[in-house]
């Protein structure tokens, strides 16, 4: 099985319940592993793969228009986004707010789409 993984993505975007939380956008950080498809490592030829520097932009591009309550919600989306728009057969996403709780160094969600092999929690 082939995988693809991002860690340490860091978006500024809109999430949170609080009033504060929606005057401004704040940095949410994401670890992301997804399934690609064997053909693009066989054949060396990026139109059998997934291109991550895609999915980095096409996250960040997404995330700027949207205000997601629940920090969940927000990783379902770019979970569902993972696996919609670029085809893949799974996604495990851990997303995190640094800093958004006092003395606590971040809180998060973790989520997981489709069939995979257990993959380990970054960091």
């Amino acid at each position: 099985m082939n995988f693809i993984f991002i860690e340490g993505l860091r978006v500024d975007t809109w999430v949170g319940i609080y009033a504060r939380e929606h005057v401004a956008a704040q940095a949410v950080e994401f670890d992301l592993n997804f399934g690609i498809p064997e053909t693009g490592a066989i054949h060396d030829d990026i139109g059998g793969s997934i291109d991550y520097a895609e999915v980095v932009d096409v996250i960040r591009v997404e995330l700027a228009e949207r205000h997601f309550n629940l920090i969940e919600t927000l990783g379902e989306f770019v979970a569902d986004l993972i696996c919609d728009r670029f085809s893949a057969p799974w996604a495990k996403i851990w997303v995190s707010k640094p800093g958004a709780v006092k003395g606590v160094r971040r809180v998060g969600a973790y989520i997981q789409r489709g069939n995979s092999v257990t993959v380990a929690m970054p960091g």
